[in-house]
């Protein structure tokens, strides 16, 4: 794969597929989560979603074990 567009073919696959979890994660709560910061106040608006990510980083990883493992 030392082929610049075969990698960044690759790269928009997997950024495509985050996007259909992150949207669809929405539904079933994530982004709202216990442990996500979110600060309002006037015209500013932070959000860091700490626990989301956390979740999401758990899944993934028992995914790709299930996928890749020797």
């Amino acid at each position: 794969m030392n082929n610049p567009g075969k990698i960044m073919i690759f790269l928009g696959i997997i950024l495509t597929v985050l996007g259909i979890i992150v949207s669809l994660g929405s539904r079933f709560g994530l982004g709202k989560l216990p442990g996500d910061i979110y600060f309002k106040k006037g015209n500013f608006t932070f959000y860091s979603p700490l626990m989301t990510t956390f979740v999401l980083s758990v899944l993934l990883t028992l995914i790709l074990n299930l996928f890749f493992r020797k």
